[in-house]
């Protein structure tokens, strides 16, 4: 493959990033399946965009399938090759896109990792039980669980978080979402309080002049990193028996699911979460519905 195909695949990443607002860790995703692609044409003897056929995409994909790729990996490439073709048409760089009847496996809708309410429960106990001995990190800990519980902020939004975006007068923080869309999720009572007593007992431990305006610090008074939040939460869940080692995500879809199973409106959930399409947040009724069936079997004499 010339240096051509590859030029037109910066060209495309500068446009995720500077058009479209796409994090950095989708502009890699998409570069390094579109190199995939350029790799695979490349070595069929084809060295120039205009000459990619439908019969080119299908053939890349069924060489992934046949490679052992997971199917969720399969759509997603098939996506970013769909997003690729269809911008250089638009901007001239081929005149019609071979991608257009593309079609790839569609991805298993599998229900989301979730943790019980009770099992939230004693995982923000336990958090609360550690922070009892003011340590800075055992106070950031439990304020990153409550504020991750309260809003079902994405990790990356709660380590981007500055202390400005907090407002504790109305109980809600200013959230930078995906495709840098803002948005305000309330938080309640629990959260504003650990909250405080990480701003009050715990920031001023770690701060430093590394500091800047960040809400959550690591040790060293950096901005706190996803990783940190991750073996943060994975650590206290070891103290919960039995329940399944989610991670923050999976805060973030218990937090969904619990507002639904609590009454609350599914587009409202939708506006919390921060998702684009109702579709992303109605995965969250299938988990409700299927806790539903599971009780229903084990408890109904008719079932």
């Amino acid at each position: 493959m010339n240096a051509e195909p590859l030029g037109h695949v910066e060209a495309f990443a500068r446009h995720l990033r500077v058009e479209r607002g796409r994090s950095a860790h989708t502009q890699r995703a998409y570069l390094g399946d579109l190199r995939n692609l350029l790799a695979f044409v490349g070595a069929r003897g084809i060295n120039d965009l205009s000459d990619v056929k439908l019969a080119d995409l299908r053939s890349w994909l069924a060489h992934q399938s046949e490679n052992g790729a997971a199917r969720a990996t399969i759509a997603r490439r098939a996506a970013s090759a769909r997003a690729f073709l269809r911008w250089a048409t638009r901007t001239g760089v081929i005149a019609a896109d071979p991608s257009v009847r593309l079609l790839a496996p569609q991805r298993l809708q599998t229900l989301p990792g979730v943790l019980k309410q009770d099992e939230m429960s004693t995982l923000l106990d336990v958090a609360a039980v550690a922070a009892d001995d003011q340590d800075a990190l055992h106070l950031r800990d439990r304020a990153m669980l409550e504020l991750l519980y309260a809003t079902g902020i994405r990790v990356g939004e709660l380590v981007g978080l500055d202390m400005d975006d907090v407002d504790f007068g109305s109980n809600v923080v200013r959230v930078m979402g995906k495709g840098a869309k803002e948005r305000t999720v309330p938080f309640g009572g629990p959260a504003a309080i650990a909250l405080q007593g990480w701003l009050q007992l715990g920031r001023g431990q770690v701060v430093s002049a590394i500091s800047g305006p960040a809400l959550f610090l690591g040790r060293r008074g950096g901005r706190v990193d996803p990783r940190q939040v991750r073996a943060s939460v994975h650590q206290l869940l070891r103290h919960v028996p039995d329940a399944p080692d989610v991670g923050p995500h999976g805060v973030r879809h218990s937090a969904a699911t619990h507002l639904l199973e609590g009454g609350a409106d599914l587009r409202a959930v939708q506006e919390m979460l921060g998702h684009a399409s109702l579709a992303t947040t109605q995965i969250y009724t299938h988990v409700s519905v299927e806790r539903l069936r599971r009780s229903y079997l084990q408890a109904h004499p008719r079932a």
